[in-house]
């Protein structure tokens, strides 16, 4: 029998057979292999609460491996989501198939790098986008505001998000407003930001804008849609002007509760002739009695 090294000393000899069965683990390794990572559940308590990374496992003083790798696939994932280009073919598409009209249009971004370096450049229209609204406002017969809502629908820091949720988004939530709202094309616009919906619903006349937006991606969501709601956009607009609903997919805000969140919004801001930090869920409340002083 051949003498073995030192260093294969050290392995375990593959031509002998284990002790017993305990000396095997269910996974084929040996069990009395020493083990660096902290035991902890498969699924801890807090996951039920949040996606957030918490309670990782550890390897000694660092974090497992399995973690690691976790997080070198969320960052991947979110840094695909920033630079993806959106399906405006596939949303042109989904929106002729609801019979609802569309514009393609474009920032003054004219490639991704632009846009992120250059964030004034994703609030700003193109020349031949301002062009194309203006025609069409144009062909409008009234002078007066044309349109209760523009709708704008944009790749934003997440086109991913814009391709999975903004359609859904649409079905849910345009049967639940009333008919008498005049809804302009939907704008499709390409390297655009949050601001972009205020040149547009300017030029539109429109008494509303809203806008579908990707959001920046986190490490635990890649594809995270906001939707941003301005009562009579024009440049200028802050953000303190705007309600802002965020977080809109399976793992956060679903698209109906989205949906039932947004039609409050828009139809309180039309009645209120406002939006931003002045209107609220609660301005909506009816104000309730006080209540009757405590006997002691």
């Amino acid at each position: 029998m051949t003498e073995r090294t030192p260093e294969e000393k050290r392995l375990p000899d593959p031509a002998a057979a284990p002790e017993s069965p305990a000396a095997t683990s269910s996974t084929g390794t040996l069990a009395c292999a020493p083990s660096f990572t902290t035991p902890r559940p498969r699924h801890s308590p807090l996951n039920t609460y949040t996606s957030a990374r918490v309670s990782l496992q550890q390897a000694g003083h660092s974090l497992a491996t399995a973690e690691v790798l976790q997080l070198q696939l969320a960052a991947a994932q979110a840094r695909d989501a920033v630079h993806a280009s959106l399906d405006v073919q596939q949303l042109t598409q989904g929106l002729q198939q609801r019979n609802l009209p569309a514009l393609v249009l474009a920032s003054a971004a004219k490639t991704r790098a632009d846009y992120l370096r250059n964030p004034t450049l994703g609030r700003t229209l193109s020349n031949q986008a301002e062009t194309t609204l203006r025609n069409l406002s144009a062909e409008s017969p009234n002078a007066s505001p044309s349109y209760d809502l523009a709708v704008v629908i944009a790749d934003g820091l997440s086109a991913l998000a814009v391709d999975r949720h903004a359609l859904p988004l649409l079905d849910a939530v345009l049967p639940l407003l009333d008919p008498t709202w005049r809804i302009a094309p939907i704008c499709i616009v390409e390297q655009a930001r949050v601001a972009i919906a205020d040149p547009i619903g300017e030029i539109l006349n429109a008494h509303l804008s809203v806008i579908l937006i990707g959001e920046r991606p986190g490490l635990s969501s890649p594809d995270s849609l906001g939707v941003y709601i301005t009562w009579h956009p024009r440049p200028g607009r802050t953000d303190a002007e705007r309600n802002c609903i965020s977080n809109i997919r399976p793992e956060g805000l679903s698209c109906a509760e989205a949906a039932r969140l947004l039609h409050f919004y828009l139809t309180e801001s039309r009645r209120q002739q406002q939006s931003g930090t002045l209107l609220k869920p609660a301005s909506a409340t009816p104000p309730q009695p006080p209540l009757p002083p405590c006997k002691l």
